[in-house]
């Protein structure tokens, strides 16, 4: 049985090359927001986007930040990482930034998005616990077939790390 994920990223510039990643089908996951949908959950300002958040993550066992170009240290993807790392599932990064996006773009690669993230009182970044691939391959369909074939291994790896904890 696949597991249930959260897929956490920053919606206007990726959300194509999120549709590719979910595509895989490897994983059961949150079904993404329509652009009216999220418009009407930023409508109801931070309270209904934390309730949105909670509703979506609910009976998920990881998550998943799909890191483009500007994903690292914006504010609902860190609370996305947080609440996950709180209430004890896994999280993984997997970076996209080399998928190409409807108009054959490839972005930049983006920061770290766990390098903004404390964890706990040690002083250490969740960095330094949390993985972040960056899909191997020389072009976009590469890139594609490593996350194809890596992506529920890489969830495994976040529950365990996480499980230990």
């Amino acid at each position: 049985m696949a597991r249930r994920v959260f897929y956490s990223f920053h919606y206007k510039p990726d959300v194509m090359r999120v549709s590719q990643v979910r595509n895989i089908g490897a994983l059961e996951a949150n079904r993404p927001a329509t652009d009216n949908d999220w418009e009407t959950v930023k409508s109801g300002k931070d309270a209904a986007i934390k309730r949105w958040i909670t509703q979506q993550m609910n009976g998920r066992s990881c998550t998943v930040v799909l890191v483009g170009e500007n994903t690292a240290n914006r504010k609902w993807i860190n609370h996305e990482i947080i609440k996950s790392w709180d209430e004890g599932m896994g999280v993984v990064g997997i970076r996209i930034h080399g998928l190409k996006n409807t108009d054959g773009y490839i972005a930049n690669q983006g920061k770290n998005p766990f390098d903004y993230i404390g964890y706990g009182n040690t002083g250490k970044k969740l960095s330094s616990i949390v993985k972040c691939y960056n899909p191997a391959g020389s072009n976009s369909k590469e890139r594609y077939a490593w996350i194809a074939k890596h992506l529920e291994n890489a969830v495994e790896e976040a529950i365990v790390i996480r499980n230990g904890n």
